[in-house]
């Protein structure tokens, strides 16, 4: 059951680290850094690192620089 305000995981879209970086227009390397750093959550299946989707606009949206907060 998911926690309030949290999708069901068969809801959830993951994207690999290529196509984060391709959202975020960064490196690769770069998205490993956030993952590493535990600023992008991330599940790990195999060797390869999938982020949930919704993390990524999170992290996007959280990040903007001299915007003030209603």
């Amino acid at each position: 059951m998911a926690a309030a305000g949290e999708r069901p995981l068969n809801e959830v879209k993951f994207l690999t680290v290529a196509e984060v970086a391709s959202v975020m227009r960064v490196s690769k390397m770069t998205v490993y850094r956030l993952v590493h750093s535990g600023h992008l959550p991330a599940i790990r299946v195999g060797r390869s690192f999938r982020v949930p989707e919704q993390a990524v606009h999170e992290y996007l949206r959280d990040s903007f620089v001299g915007v003030e907060s209603a």
